[in-house]
């Protein structure tokens, strides 16, 4: 069983098109990139960690559709664009503001929103974000692990410690 993060898939939300410049041309292949890609990286057992902002636009049945369509065992960390629907949605195993997790030996601090500062920063600890899709300058220890900067699937913790590297070369 291994830990996935990601953030920012806004599932349903033609801004992402326009905004970010995703490469589908049209909302419905967005929708379905990202599902394949997810379902591609994630087994049934596995755990997501999503970042917030994952979907905005859609009906209640259709983000529950969206939801049950993705494998893993899902944890919400909730963001600025998820509405009621999303929230309420059944298929979270937890829907939170915050969360601290023990991963691969590392704590990880879990926020929608990048911090300054963060509990155990001074001790390795990482700050995980979403929000900024890819647009603020990184601070050391602090991951911005959203569609827009780490690609359309879940990535594991190892991916996003060797993800500045990626740039470099």
């Amino acid at each position: 069983m291994a830990i996935f993060f990601t953030g920012d898939t806004h599932f349903g939300d033609p801004r992402a098109l326009r905004f970010d410049h995703r490469p589908y041309p049209d909302l419905d292949a967005h929708d379905a990139g990202l599902i394949a890609a997810w379902n591609g990286a994630v087994a049934p057992t596995d755990t997501v960690w999503h970042l917030g902002d994952f979907a905005l636009g859609p009906s209640g049945a259709r983000i529950r559709e969206i939801l049950d369509g993705l494998n893993g065992e899902k944890h919400l960390i909730v963001g600025n664009n998820d509405g009621a629907d999303t929230l309420q949605a059944p298929g979270w195993a937890s829907v939170r503001h915050y969360a601290e997790l023990l991963v691969e030996d590392r704590m990880v601090v879990l926020c929608h929103y990048a911090f300054r500062t963060w509990n155990g920063m001074g001790k390795g600890a990482l700050n995980l974000h979403g929000h900024s899709h890819g647009k603020l300058k990184p601070m050391p220890k602090q991951y911005d692990v959203g569609v827009d900067p780490m690609g359309p699937a879940p990535v594991g913790l190892s991916a996003i410690l060797t993800s500045r590297l990626r740039r470099k070369a």
